[in-house]
C-alpha cells in the first residue's frame, strides 16, 4: 500500500503544478517568479490555442511582440477585453481598434449583451490558458503597470482539470453568445 501510494503522489506531481507568481517587492525567503515572465513563457510555449482574458490591455510590447510571434507559429489567438461604453460596456476609450491593429491574428471579443443579475458587470478576469493544459489566473491587468510596477499575485497550474474547464467555459461563453467578436 505505501508503494502504491507513494507512486500515486509522485504521478500527481508529475501531472499538475501549482506555482506562485508574484510581481511587485520580493524577498530572499520566497521564490517566485514575475507575471510578465509567466506570461511570455506561456505564449512562447502555446502550440494551437491561447485564450487571455483582461480588462483592459495597452502598454505591453513585449506580450504583443510574444503573441505576433505566436500567431506566426500558427497558434490560434483569442482575446477577451472589456468593451467602451459606446459598445456596451464600462470604459471610456474602446481598446477594441487598437488590440486588433497591435495583434492582427488575434480574434477580439467583448462582453456586450449584459442580462440580470449581470447588467452593470465588467470583465474583471484576467487569465490565460495555452492549450487546455496550462492556466494563469492573476490579479494583473494586460498593462505595463501591473506587469512591471504594481503589486501584483497569480498562480500558474500546469496540468490537471482546472486549464481544461477554464478554456471549455471560455469557449462556451463563446458558443452561447456571452462573449461576441468586437
Amino acid at each position: 500500500m505505501l508503494l502504491g501510494a507513494s507512486e500515486a503522489r509522485l504521478r500527481v506531481e508529475r501531472e499538475l503544478s501549482v506555482e506562485l507568481v508574484w510581481t511587485g517587492p520580493t524577498t530572499r525567503f520566497v521564490p517566485t517568479r514575475r507575471t510578465e515572465q509567466v506570461l511570455l513563457d506561456l505564449i512562447a510555449s502555446a502550440t494551437t490555442d491561447l485564450f487571455l482574458v483582461s480588462f483592459v490591455a495597452y502598454d505591453v510590447q513585449s506580450v504583443v511582440a510574444a503573441l505576433n510571434e505566436a500567431g506566426s507559429r500558427g497558434v490560434r489567438l483569442r482575446v477577451l477585453i472589456e468593451a467602451s461604453k459606446e459598445h456596451g460596456g464600462t470604459l471610456d476609450k474602446d481598446l477594441v481598434p487598437k488590440m486588433r491593429s497591435s495583434i492582427p491574428s488575434a480574434e477580439v471579443f467583448t462582453w456586450r449583451k449584459r442580462v440580470e443579475p449581470f447588467v452593470d458587470g465588467k470583465v474583471h478576469a484576467k487569465v490565460a490558458v495555452v492549450d487546455g493544459a496550462r492556466a494563469f489566473i492573476t490579479s494583473a491587468n494586460l498593462t505595463g503597470h501591473a506587469l512591471e510596477k504594481n503589486m501584483e499575485a497569480g498562480v500558474l497550474i500546469n496540468g490537471g482539470p482546472v486549464p481544461k474547464t477554464l478554456s471549455d467555459h471560455l469557449q462556451a461563453l463563446i458558443d452561447v453568445r456571452i462573449i461576441d467578436r468586437a
